[in-house]
């Protein structure tokens, strides 16, 4: 089975956008918020807008399964407090199991959570554990700078945190580090505030003791670990020299690395330096870069293709790759698999 860990629905109805922009409006304009019973988006709307991509390039380029959430850079936590956020998320989260209830055989689900500026991540529990317990989803997207590009948050590795990850370990789910929507006028959204956070929250892990306070706690850094597999050896110095283990030691069981590196050479240096343990097949279709590169003629975003061809993998280590590491990383997953392939 190939399964494809980071995926974001990005195609979604139009009336989606519509009560966004109009809830976003008044919280500009401190006027009355939109009703969510406004907001109206057909089983046939949603069918539609999978079928033409996400399901359509599933088929082409072969693969089964997408562990599947809210567009990541529409999850806006620096947008109105938490009472918009939370109702926002509910509305996303919601949207993603009925995709999933849709397609059961095709989708996933992952949740996003109500963070908000200066609201403590206990605020996200209940959230998470409605999208567990009553939504069968596997794992959550969590923002490590609900600030929208100022990095105004505690460290990841901070005790501000850890009633949360206490939370994800309780319930047995991982999460993706993953920002949300720049509004720092100084970064590029997808090309240089993703890569900067996923930066930023291994540097932050790298030189903490937070697995051992929390030694089932699984994180995935997404966009193939930001800059740390091209400067695997800067990161691998500074741990040693503040006296840590090796990199590949102090990742262990806990933090993985995904495969949205868009060119082969990318994906070569990633399973060269990186442990196959640690990576995790995903495309981010539809996503950050969704076009065609007139070199090869194929999509940039086809990244099964470049696992396919990287040098130096055996049989074995891609059926890690592509399936044995998300289910290991995902406890909830098989299980969650075959429930949604019975409902079908």
């Amino acid at each position: 089975m190939i399964i494809d860990c980071h995926g974001h629905y990005t195609t979604e109805p139009k009336d989606l956008h519509r009560f966004r922009k109009d809830q976003t409006e008044a919280v500009k304009n401190k006027s009355a918020l939109p009703a969510r019973a406004g907001l109206k988006m057909s089983d046939d709307e949603i069918r539609a807008s999978i079928e033409g991509a996400q399901l359509k390039f599933q088929r082409e380029r072969g693969t089964d399964v997408t562990i599947f959430s809210p567009r990541a850079s529409g999850m806006g936590h620096h947008i109105g407090d938490f009472a918009v956020s939370q109702e926002w998320t509910q509305i996303c989260n919601d949207l993603i199991h009925r995709v999933c209830t849709l397609f059961p055989k095709n989708f996933i689900g992952v949740c996003q959570l109500p963070q908000t500026q200066g609201q403590a991540p206990t605020s996200s529990i209940k959230e998470l554990e409605r999208c567990v317990n009553e939504l069968g989803m596997v794992g959550c997207n969590l923002n490590p700078d609900p600030s929208g590009g100022y990095f105004n948050a505690p460290p990841l590795t901070d005790k501000y945190w850890y009633p949360f990850y206490e939370k994800m370990v309780e319930l047995d789910v991982p999460a993706m580090i993953h920002v949300s929507g720049c509004c720092n006028p100084a970064q590029h959204t997808t090309g240089s505030y993703y890569l900067n956070a996923d930066t930023m929250a291994v540097m932050q892990l790298i030189l903490s003791d937070v697995f051992k306070d929390f030694p089932k706690l699984k994180l995935v850094i997404p966009h193939g670990g930001g800059a740390v597999p091209y400067h695997w050896g800067r990161f691998r110095g500074i741990a040693l020299d503040n006296k840590r283990p090796e990199l590949a030691q102090i990742m262990g069981n806990n933090i993985f690395f995904d495969t949205c590196v868009y060119h082969q050479p990318g994906i070569d240096l990633l399973t060269k330096v990186v442990p196959v343990d640690n990576i995790l097949f995903a495309s981010e279709m539809v996503g950050a870069v969704k076009g065609i590169d007139p070199t090869s003629g194929n999509y940039f975003d086809d990244t099964k293709r470049y696992v396919d061809g990287a040098h130096g993998l055996n049989a074995a280590d891609k059926q890690k790759i592509f399936e044995g590491n998300a289910l290991k990383v995902y406890p909830r997953l098989k299980k969650q698999i075959e429930k949604q392939a019975g409902n079908a």
